[in-house]
């Protein structure tokens, strides 16, 4: 061996250190999140029709979980870990993102922390807690594999800003917490494609946040559209420095509605949203945000950069039927 080569010693000793860190960090972020996730039992028209997870978010009992895990139920029972069972009630739902909020009736001792969904980066550590095939509080664990995804809701509706991991989910998994190594919620889990291995979605936790917000105070989450499907990417240092821009990244429209007031205003395929009137538009959060609330349906401006130009288009979101 030469020298200040390493031993084969050495380097098992270094993989152990390593994979007793990950493991420490996977178990401590369990620790602190498991007790608030719960399992979700529902009937629908007095039959049993399925199950799935969900996770306390405030101390009064308020649950969040998928739109299609509890949807026309007649019936909810929740099994909490310390073993009750509670009668919950649905407060609101959302199928257009996937989310609801139920709350339980039983008193609650613990709840999660919503993390920011935009501090979360490719490759780190993400971990799934759930009740997949009824076998509750199952813990899979691996990494965030990409980020800005978009899928499609049961309602039809384009769900932007969609966390991609390789946490193994199976059905029941659905409405349970997507958490980093720090024990904060990432994201909603929410999704798998079958056929495929290591492909699992959630819904980032600061869409979450919003929508949660809304379906406790009114029970419905008011919107207006603009009819654009985005992603999130970052913009050129030498693009913010020209157009003197607030932040450095922000919406891409992959796809217009036809006839809808984007198109009206003028948008194109793939023009860079960069704010709507007044407001900075940093990725599809903010933008859910500017069109979330009574206050959305007005004439304002959007702006984007289309190629090197900046282009601010007169625009009047419209209201959503709800």
């Amino acid at each position: 061996m030469h020298l200040g080569q390493a031993s084969p010693i050495s380097e098992r000793m270094s993989d152990s250190a390593l994979l007793d860190t990950y493991s420490a960090a996977v178990t401590s972020a369990v620790r602190k999140i498991r007790p608030a996730v719960v399992h979700i039992a529902v009937s629908r028209e007095g039959a049993r029709a399925g199950s799935g997870s969900g996770f306390v978010i405030t101390p009064d009992g308020y649950v969040l979980t998928n739109s299609h895990v509890v949807s026309k139920a007649s019936e909810l029972v929740v099994s909490l870990p310390d073993g009750r069972e509670s009668p919950a009630r649905l407060v609101g739902d959302d199928p257009d993102s996937d989310l609801a909020v139920i709350r339980i009736e039983a008193p609650v001792d613990d709840w999660c922390v919503l993390g920011d969904s935009r501090a979360v980066e490719v490759g780190q550590v993400a971990i799934a807690i759930g009740s997949p095939y009824g076998f509750q509080h199952t813990v899979t664990s691996g990494i965030v594999s990409a980020l800005g995804r978009t899928m499609r809701s049961q309602a039809g509706r384009l769900i932007d800003d969609v966390i991609q991991t390789d946490a193994a989910l199976n059905p029941g998994n659905s409405g349970g917490p997507l958490v980093d190594s720090s024990g904060q919620v990432i994201g909603v889990n929410t999704a798998v494609i079958l056929p495929a291995q290591g492909i699992c979605f959630a819904i980032g936790a600061n869409t979450a946040r919003l929508i949660a917000g809304w379906l406790i105070t009114e029970g419905r989450v008011p919107r207006a559209r603009i009819g654009v499907a985005g992603e999130n990417v970052p913009i050129s240092r030498r693009y913010v420095r020209h157009f003197g821009l607030e932040r450095e990244t922000g919406v891409r429209a992959i796809q217009l509605e036809k006839g809808a007031p984007a198109q009206r205003a003028g948008v194109q395929e793939g023009d860079l949203i960069i704010a709507l009137g007044e407001e900075p538009i940093a990725g599809v959060d903010d933008l859910h945000r500017l069109l979330t609330g009574h206050q959305a349906v007005r004439d304002t401006v959007i702006h984007v950069i289309r190629r090197t130009e900046r282009l601010a288009l007169e625009i009047r979101p419209e209201a959503r039927a709800t």
